[in-house]
């Protein structure tokens, strides 16, 4: 029997099969989990970044909305106040005071301050609300669908990635 010397390290045999060291292996395999990790590390910081802006933008609508809770407390005051100098205007022990047309003025320009700080804070709120990564999210599903197996035509799941939904999506829809 005449056995040819084994090919070098990844070089073709005859059979058209490539010979690769462990070595070679175990660094790809290294390279893929640090690659993998870096990843895994660069979506938990985004999906921080991106909570803290969302938080952010919450505190700033519940401080405007603090603030229109203020201006309509003091729009109440001054009304009350104005009501008070309306009552003593027209009670008989009074003279012609009309000091309270001040108090009502100041008191519409409060509410109206109030209706836009209200505005704004409900906008901000809806903006921020609810505090959810959208982005790492999105990033997630295609690292998932770009490092995921191919599906197999034909079969549940590769009809289910054909229309763009994954496996779990269409066994969630069967069930309900």
């Amino acid at each position: 029997m005449n056995a040819a010397p084994p090919p070098p390290a990844g070089e073709r045999m005859d059979t058209g099969e490539r010979t690769d060291q462990p070595q070679n292996i175990a660094a790809a395999i290294a390279d893929i989990s640090e690659r993998a990790t870096l990843l895994i590390r660069e979506e938990i910081e985004l999906a921080k970044v991106e909570m803290s802006e969302k938080a952010t933008k919450l505190v700033k609508g519940t401080v405007v909305g603090l603030a229109a809770g203020v201006f309509f407390i003091t729009a109440l005051l001054f009304a009350l106040v104005g009501c008070a100098w309306l009552l003593y205007y027209y009670l008989p022990i009074g003279n012609a005071f009309t000091y309270f047309w001040g108090f009502f003025a100041m008191a519409v320009i409060l509410v109206l301050l109030g209706v836009v700080a209200g505005l704004i804070a409900a906008k901000v709120v809806k903006k921020g609300a609810p505090p959810t990564p959208n982005m790492a999210i999105e990033e997630a599903r295609k690292i998932r669908e770009a490092v995921g197996p191919a599906p197999v035509p034909g079969s549940p799941a590769g009809q289910a990635g054909a229309q763009g939904a994954s496996p779990y999506a269409a066994r969630a829809e069967g069930e309900s």
